[in-house]
């Protein structure tokens, strides 16, 4: 008859189950997960719930049961002062199991994870796909950007500034085309006197400076 036999063996004597159960616990109250086998975790979350039912107590007695299994104070301390009072409004279920879908690589031992049921903070968000993304960016448009003043002043100082040195410049360069014009005009009247000159020094055989 098993009286007083609840439970899974696991393979392991009464002394070896309790090391181990005492390290399992140790271990979950300190990272708030672990891994395990599933058989084992299932029989971890029984040891946990009696745990955090005796945090949620929070007398001398129940530090006192509590310090039986886990064997340190600091431990306790963390497990009556910041993991109990996330369970204020609940009556139960303060561990989850969850089962792995790949087994474990060596003996194909089935895996899962062990952690208390209570949502912390930094939790991640979950990922907008691609088209939400996409939705998004059409929807939302694009903000303008935003120009300081002093810097705006100072570009339209620049903007000037270099407005009127091309204008000076443009002015520069159209003084010298006109000059050069009215150079190449004024040269084909003098070669047509000198060539007059040249003539008439030619016909008379005087030099006409001579005779003036």
């Amino acid at each position: 008859m098993r009286h007083r036999k609840s439970g899974r063996s696991l393979s392991r004597n009464w002394e070896h189950r309790k090391a181990m159960f005492r390290n399992m616990a140790k271990s979950l109250v300190t990272h708030e997960k672990i891994k395990t086998t599933l058989p084992k975790a299932k029989e971890l979350s029984r040891v946990a719930d009696r745990l955090v039912t005796l945090a949620l107590r929070g007398d001398l007695s129940a530090k006192r049961e509590a310090y039986k299994v886990l064997g340190d104070h600091k431990l306790v301390k963390r497990l009556f002062d910041d993991i109990a009072p996330r369970f204020d409004k609940r009556s139960g279920g303060y561990t989850r199991v969850v089962k792995y879908a790949r087994p474990r690589v060596g003996d194909s031992a089935s895996l899962a994870l062990i952690e208390f049921t209570y949502e912390t903070a930094t939790e991640p968000q979950a990922k907008k796909t691609r088209t939400e993304e996409s939705t998004a960016a059409k929807t939302s448009p694009a903000a303008a950007p935003v120009i300081d003043a002093g810097t705006a002043e100072k570009d339209k100082e620049s903007f000037t500034e270099s407005e009127r040195e091309k204008s000076s410049e443009n002015e520069a360069q159209a003084r010298e085309s006109e000059e050069a014009e009215t150079a190449a005009e004024e040269k084909p009247d003098t070669v047509q006197v000198d060539k007059a000159k040249e003539s008439e020094s030619d016909e008379t055989g005087e030099d006409p400076e001579r005779a003036r």
